[in-house]
């Protein structure tokens, strides 16, 4: 019975790792998307939103089998609890990778946009959500903490990019003000699934 019920434990911790991956890898079309201004990228990434939701369904089913047919001990029941926490989190950061892709299919254009500094912030966000699935999975402390440490780089980074766009509005007198705006909610649906990936992390 209790190698059954590792067994199903793995699978769990296979099925979170994917999860982690796909919302990394959305994370990284939704930048390219906005950078390259291509809306059928955009609607790749709303297509993975729709996977990462079904994704969501399967493991909170699996949990429930785990609780329900298994009986877990207090040790089991804690890695099954956060497991339906951490996909709650992981299913939003879908959500705004997604209203990312959005922003990107309204804007109707395609142009390219200098996004040097919301690259960089797309990087350090992809890799704390890696690293906070990654910390769950092979029990990794340190790795969790370093994960929380790293939201602080992605706070100042959303600083950063907000001052220096209202600056170019100022200077520019609104022109392309509509523009700014949506790279500002860019950078706040960034900063958002770094809130999410250090909820994973805690």
């Amino acid at each position: 019975m209790r190698n059954k019920f590792d067994m199903q434990l793995e699978r769990l911790n296979s099925q979170l790792t994917h999860m982690g991956e796909m919302c990394e890898i959305a994370i990284t079309r939704a930048t390219k998307a906005l950078e390259d201004g291509k809306v059928d990228e955009a609607k790749a990434v709303q297509e993975a939103d729709e996977e990462i939701d079904q994704l969501e369904k399967d493991i909170e089913r699996l949990c429930l089998k785990l609780l329900l047919q298994q009986q877990p001990v207090a040790r089991d029941l804690r890695q099954i609890s956060s497991a339906l926490k951490m996909i709650t989190d992981m299913e939003r950061i879908g959500d705004q990778t997604a209203d990312i892709a959005e922003i990107v299919i309204s804007a109707n254009t395609e142009e390219s946009v200098d996004i040097k500094d919301i690259g960089r912030m797309a990087s350090v966000v992809s890799k704390m959500v890696r690293d906070s699935v990654t910390s769950y999975v092979q029990k990794d402390l340190e790795l969790a903490r370093q994960v929380m440490l790293e939201d602080d780089k992605v706070d100042r980074l959303f600083d950063n990019i907000r001052e220096e766009m209202v600056n170019y509005i100022a200077i520019n007198k609104g022109q392309r003000g509509s523009r700014i705006v949506d790279l500002i909610m860019v950078t706040k649906y960034l900063e958002r699934i770094g809130d999410h990936a250090t909820n994973i992390a805690e």
